[in-house]
């Protein structure tokens, strides 16, 4: 049986990322357009998480939301509970996951649908103080490796006036804010791939 139990993701083909413009890394032009190429009904559906794993003609989209209190950024370490083997014992600062068809309840679709899993992953995995804004700052693709070259990422900047920030899941372990210039120099090294670009570009934005 696969480890992933039937599970359903959100997946664009490859030629919708080709048609928006394919990027190796960060990118923030034309952003808005492209997200809302990608979250467009008519270009993307759910694929069975296996086989989407093991096929780089196709996308997952992953929101991958950021947490800044001040100068500090939120960071983890994946534990083994997560559902991706490929990164475990890697730092993170990106917390999210697959848009599932339960994000599709109540007759949602598109974007609808994508906000709706953003909202259910931040839920799932983080318990957070009061009202916190967010707002999409970029696209984040990276061939280098097997687990980038079969998602696709939206990142999110998420800004709390509080540090009182606890983990609901195991997978996030060793919860903590550490400041952006220390992530980005000492703490490099040992984040994951995708938190590497991130902190490159928020340490420039």
């Amino acid at each position: 049986m696969s480890k992933y139990a039937g599970e359903e993701v959100l997946v664009v083909p490859r030629e919708i990322l080709e048609r928006i413009g394919s990027f190796e890394g960060i990118r923030t032009d034309g952003l808005d357009a492209a997200v809302a190429c990608l979250l467009d009904p008519a270009n993307h559906f759910f694929m069975d998480r296996a086989a989407a794993e093991m096929d780089p003609s196709h996308k997952q989209l992953i929101p991958y939301c950021i947490f800044r209190c001040g100068d500090r950024i939120l960071h983890y370490t994946r534990g083994k509970s997560g559902g991706e083997s490929r990164l475990h014992a890697k730092i993170s600062v990106g917390v999210g996951g697959h848009v599932n068809p339960v994000d599709t309840g109540g007759g949602r679709i598109g974007a609808d649908a994508y906000h709706a899993a953003v909202t259910r992953e931040i839920e799932e995995e983080l318990d957070l103080p009061g009202e916190h804004a967010h707002q999409i700052i970029a696209l984040l693709n990276d061939e280098s490796n097997p687990v980038g070259q079969v998602h696709l990422g939206i990142v999110h900047l998420v800004d709390l006036k509080s540090d009182a920030v606890a983990s609901r899941e195991d997978a996030l372990a060793d919860l903590g804010f550490t400041p952006l210039t220390d992530l980005n120099s000492s703490w490099f090294d040992r984040l994951e791939t995708w938190s590497q670009h991130c902190i490159r570009h928020l340490a420039v934005r």
